[in-house]
């Protein structure tokens, strides 16, 4: 697994490890908040080529493998790192996708892409499937990587007869994420203003609140790439939460699951598209549905920022509060 230290590869890996698999975890760190899940763990920089090939190499091949390292944040992330993000996961992508296509032992490899590859929409928008992404024109240079990524191993896998399977991630959240440090998004950094505000305060919001997303709970990510998986699914698959919301509507679950009394000052600030609304038709053939409702998933990871800032600012709180 790569991108193993991260948020989404430190949860499956654990899945993986529950289901009787032995894993073999790859990443620049191991996970930040947690023990790692993997049986092994190799800390391996893959935008190197011969890191690919040791994190791919082990006696009588893998099965499995899962391609979740990247350079990511976001949209405040996304915008001044854009030439890091393109490079760095190019890089990593090329060389892992040609050297696992290339084995004797020819594994499963799944890919994780993202909605970031579709146009902006409008809001009110009909339902686009995944053909819709073309003609192509993403909204920032992460999508543009990502559709990159996504044609050079659909032409592996009719070259080399390389099983693969493609995931398009909405934006997922949930305990032991980013919550703070540039690349956390929006549930992330909206849970942690909410945790540090003083009750009767405010809470800062990029834009004017109107943008509509998709907010995936981490257990639904999970279920959804193993259903996946286990599926006959070779082309790109829409995989996310069918509960489309605004970013206002996203505040105020939050600061309702808060149990205080907070404002919403709307600030200018990068925003990203301003709507989305995608077919999950394709992932539901494989029987996956999500079960957990944004005020649910909120509910948790909420729980779970706030320990994460009373840890870190307890201290602090009486000055951060007069801020």
């Amino acid at each position: 697994m790569c991108g193993a230290g991260g948020f989404i590869g430190t949860h499956l890996a654990r899945r993986l490890q529950k289901e009787g698999y032995w894993v073999r975890g790859v990443d620049l760190k191991k996970p930040e908040y947690s023990q790692t899940a993997a049986d092994e763990f190799l800390l391996l920089d893959l935008r190197d080529r011969k890191n690919c090939r040791k994190a791919l190499r082990v006696a009588d091949g893998f099965d499995e493998v899962y391609q979740l390292a990247a350079d990511r944040g976001g949209v405040g992330y996304m915008v001044p790192k854009e030439c890091e993000m393109m490079e760095n996961n190019v890089l990593i992508n090329v060389y892992m996708i040609s050297e696992a296509a290339k084995l004797k032992k020819k594994p499963k490899f799944f890919f994780s892409s993202s909605v970031c590859v579709y146009r902006d929409m409008r809001l009110g928008a009909k339902v686009i499937f995944e053909k819709d992404v073309y003609p192509a024109c993403p909204d920032n240079e992460y999508g543009w990587e990502k559709l990159y990524s996504e044609r050079m191993l659909q032409a592996f896998h009719r070259r080399f007869n390389f099983p693969i399977r493609i995931a398009r991630f909405h934006t997922t959240y949930g305990p032991e994420s980013n919550w703070e440090g540039g690349r956390e998004k929006a549930p992330d950094a909206l849970c942690r203003k909410a945790a540090l505000a003083q009750d009767g305060g405010f809470i800062e919001v990029w834009g004017n609140g109107k943008a509509v997303r998709v907010f995936t709970y981490i257990d639904d990510l999970i279920s959804g790439i193993r259903a996946l998986m286990k599926s006959n699914i070779s082309e790109p698959t829409n995989l996310g939460s069918a509960e489309y919301v605004t970013v206002k509507q996203l505040a105020e679950t939050i600061i309702a699951v808060s149990g205080k009394k907070l404002k919403v000052n709307y600030i200018l600030g990068p925003v990203g598209v301003t709507a989305r609304n995608f077919s999950n038709k394709r992932i539901y053939t494989t029987g996956w549905r999500p079960k957990f409702s944004l005020r649910q998933g909120i509910t948790f990871h909420y729980a779970w920022v706030k320990q994460q800032a009373d840890k870190k600012y307890g201290k602090q709180k009486k000055v951060i509060k007069k801020r």
